[in-house]
């Protein structure tokens, strides 16, 4: 285990506690101490649910330690199932509970003697996986062990739809922008005539996932949630899936055709289905024309006023690849680095962005993060709540791009970032997280949010150095569109020559010796 004060993806318990409410009429019980049961309060404080969270806690105690939980988590199942009626109830342990060493699957299978309702274990390793992982895992559980299912009792459906149909999978609650991207989707699918079969887990029926081996293929839209399912159905079933992500205008493209190719060679060895070929070219150029404004946004006067700005961008894999592709492909901003915090999908992150930026970076710490902004000095920040936090703190604005994420990435109003619709969100939020033209100066002449105090502390816990009176009020005479610049490169001529304060002569020493 590791302790922090700051995790960009949460515990394995918060994974399989995300799919299981994400799910209609699916009950979780979470074994588990007092002070690792915050998912309700996480979930109803930020994706502004209007439902209660389908989630009780199987409380470790001091009576639990001394005789043990079978009974008490046995009592707590059955007591839901009485009173909730859940098609399935999850028992999932904490890295905390799972100390304990108990039989977890045996509690189930005494479980699932007494409840009318399904029981299962979310059998993640609370060691090895983190939330992103552990939510991968379960889905794939609860898919394989409804299909399993229906297979026994002769109920799996068979063949395929008569029509073009697709498998969504991956959606799920508190996942970043997810019912929006989710809403686009549906639409594109509707679009290019293909029905959704099913979309899942957001909103779906464990009941309705014996009819995915029906789809004509899967749509995975995000890396870390959904390609261990889509995996096991293509083993199954032979069900081809496509895990282009569909952010930007040129990746929803590739995505459109990839789909093209798929359904177009399912027609063709059909043995029922003749003459299904589809082209969507002209679909493409069309929604790329006149519905998505971020190509003719890319050759405006004022996108090119972005051209070479530096920017850093920094999440999981799914949104910093595609907004990495994004800034350095379509809209000519220089990326000095990308970086994910997905750690166990390294491989993939660097093959997909190596080519559009300086430098790529693999860390889960976020003071690492924080001083890799800071010496590179972008223009812009495209990260997570805690590089937006960093970005304050160093005066350089910042665009969040991916969880982790605060109440404010929930947006009451329709912005997708996926899809043709989901570019015009994007790129809108792009542009407008750069410091642009007579902004700094105004905010000079006017006073704005700019109070001229300078920031002292600095990213890395060992960076602090006292500026003096006399030096900080030299600094604040400096214009604010530069000065957290001098201020870094005074700070780094101190600390090179073993300076404990900075007073105005060390400040004027630092501009000399940059040629300043």
């Amino acid at each position: 285990m590791k302790l922090a004060y700051w995790m960009y993806a949460g515990p394995a318990h918060i994974g399989t506690l995300r799919i299981a409410s994400s799910f209609k009429n699916v009950h979780a019980i979470m074994h588990a101490p007092l002070g690792d049961d915050y998912f309700n309060v996480m979930r109803s404080m930020l994706s502004r649910e209007r439902d209660f969270t389908p989630v009780t806690t199987s409380v470790v105690d001091r009576n639990v330690l001394a005789r043990g939980s079978q009974e008490k988590v046995v009592d707590n199942i059955t007591r839901k199932d009485a009173e909730e009626h859940p098609d399935l109830i999850v028992l999932t342990p904490t890295c905390t509970s799972s100390i304990l060493q108990e039989d977890l699957h045996n509690f189930v299978e005494r479980a699932q003697l007494e409840a009318k309702g399904d029981v299962m274990l979310a059998d993640v390793n609370h060691y090895r996986y983190n939330e992103l992982q552990a939510a991968d895992r379960t889905l794939d559980q609860i898919v394989q062990y409804y299909i399993e299912k229906a297979r026994r009792r002769g109920e799996l459906a068979q063949g395929k739809t008569a029509k073009p149909s697709v498998n969504i999978i991956g959606t799920t609650t508190l996942g970043f922008h997810n019912n929006h991207d989710c809403t686009e989707l549906k639409r594109l699918m509707a679009d290019l005539g293909i029905e959704v079969n099913t979309l899942i887990p957001e909103g779906a029926s464990v009941n309705d996932l014996k009819k995915m081996p029906k789809a004509w293929f899967n749509l995975v839209p995000y890396r870390e949630l959904g390609l261990t399912t889509a995996r096991y159905l293509e083993e199954q079933f032979g069900t081809p899936y496509i895990d282009i992500t569909p952010m930007g205008v040129v990746e929803t493209a590739r995505c459109i055709r990839k789909i093209q190719q798929v359904i177009n060679a399912h027609s063709s060895t059909s043995l029922t289905i003749k003459g299904a070929e589809v082209d969507y070219e002209d679909f493409i150029n069309e929604q790329t024309l006149h519905v998505s404004q971020a190509a003719w946004f890319s050759r405006s006067i004022d996108c090119q006023n972005l051209t070479g700005k530096k920017a850093v961008v920094f999440g999981d894999n799914t949104h910093a690849a595609a907004i990495t592709k994004i800034l350095a492909r379509e809209m000519g901003i220089h990326v000095v680095w990308a970086g994910t915090y997905c750690k166990y999908d390294a491989d993939w992150f660097r093959e997909q962005v190596s080519e559009y930026c300086d430098e790529v970076l693999i860390s889960e710490d976020h003071g690492e993060i924080g001083d890799a902004i800071a010496r590179v000095e972008p223009s812009a920040i495209f990260g997570t709540q805690m590089e937006r936090h960093v970005g304050k703190r160093l005066d350089i604005p910042c665009g969040v791009i991916a969880a982790p994420i605060h109440v404010q990435n929930f947006p009451i109003g329709y912005k997708p970032f996926m899809g043709y619709e989901g570019t015009n969100q994007i790129t809108d939020l792009i542009y407008n997280s750069f410091t642009l033209g007579m902004e700094d100066h105004l905010l000079e002449i006017f006073g704005g949010h700019d109070t001229k105090e300078v920031i002292t502390r600095g990213i890395s816990a060992d960076s602090d150095l006292n500026w003096t009176k006399d030096g900080q009020a030299e600094l604040n005479k400096i214009p604010g569109f530069v000065r957290g610049k001098v201020k870094r490169n005074t700070e780094k001529f101190a600390r090179d020559r073993g300076f404990k304060e900075i007073n105005a002569e060390v400040l004027y020493a630092a501009k000399e010796a940059v040629g300043a």
